[in-house]
């Protein structure tokens, strides 16, 4: 299945004690359709709270068969407003929502308006200072490639190594929104959010564009920008072989400036 959600009110992807996160209401709602004590989910990637999924792909194993349709609108059926599976297909048993990703997307939306965010609020991040495009993607270019990431790297994260593969960042604006695009093989926690408030230091002038790479040589979190805000940060979903045959947008995907 692929999930769209708001994350404002969850307390992340992950289930916790509180029953305050998406995957907690999923697997009620799973556990409702197929009427049985509990299903059991495994997702393609973690978010935090107050970060929105657009395309969150989960596999479980299901006791009965549901046409693909019904798995869609029947899940749906139990689900809060906020939360809303795109689509869902049958797969090999050996198909793994996480291990058969190939790569990860993100985006950051972010307001650069005088004025705080209102109708979009908690939607989008914000910034009141004019941004420099050029300096930002100057900067961006210097994380291009396989490198070790500890200076964008949470102090709780959990990856066995800081070393990834950041394939791509794409920096796009639409009047006053922007739209900071990121694809890799793997993040580590807060890793966006930590190159997000480099990327706005360098945009807003309080640093040269060089200082990014100063920051990725460092491997100290100390070097960075403190932790951006996590209203604007949408995941956009794995990236899985074609051979699968799985969509590789959602619809949700499509109100994004």
């Amino acid at each position: 299945m692929a999930v769209s959600y708001n994350g404002q009110a969850y307390d992340g992807w992950q289930s916790q004690p509180s029953g305050r996160t998406v995957q907690d209401h999923l697997e009620q709602a799973l556990a409702r359709l197929l009427a049985v004590d509990e299903v059991s989910t495994l997702c393609a990637g973690r978010t935090d709270a107050g970060v929105h999924g657009l395309g969150q792909v989960v596999h479980f194993d299901s006791p009965l068969a549901r046409p693909e349709n019904a798995w869609v609108r029947g899940t749906n059926s139990f689900l809060p407003p906020d939360i809303a599976v795109q689509w869902a297909r049958h797969v090999p048993d050996r198909f793994h929502a996480r291990a058969s990703a190939i790569a990860r997307r993100y985006a950051y939306v972010l307001l650069e308006s005088p004025v705080r965010p209102s109708v979009d609020a908690g939607r989008v991040g914000w910034v009141f200072r004019p941004l420099d495009q050029a300096a930002m993607t100057a900067a961006a270019e210097a994380l291009i490639g396989e490198h070790d990431f500890t200076s964008f790297r949470a102090a709780a994260c959990q990856a066995h190594t800081p070393v990834k593969t950041l394939r791509q960042i794409r920096i796009l604006r639409r009047g006053a929104y922007w739209r900071f695009e990121f694809e890799a093989n793997a993040f580590l926690h807060h890793m966006i959010r930590n190159i997000m408030g480099c990327l706005i230091a360098i945009g807003s002038g309080n640093r040269p564009a060089g200082w990014m790479a100063e920051v990725l040589a460092a491997r100290s979190r100390d070097a960075a920008a403190p932790t951006f805000s996590p209203d604007g940060l949408y995941f956009l979903g794995p990236v899985y072989d074609a051979t699968w045959g799985l969509p590789e947008r959602t619809p949700a995907f499509d109100w994004l400036p």
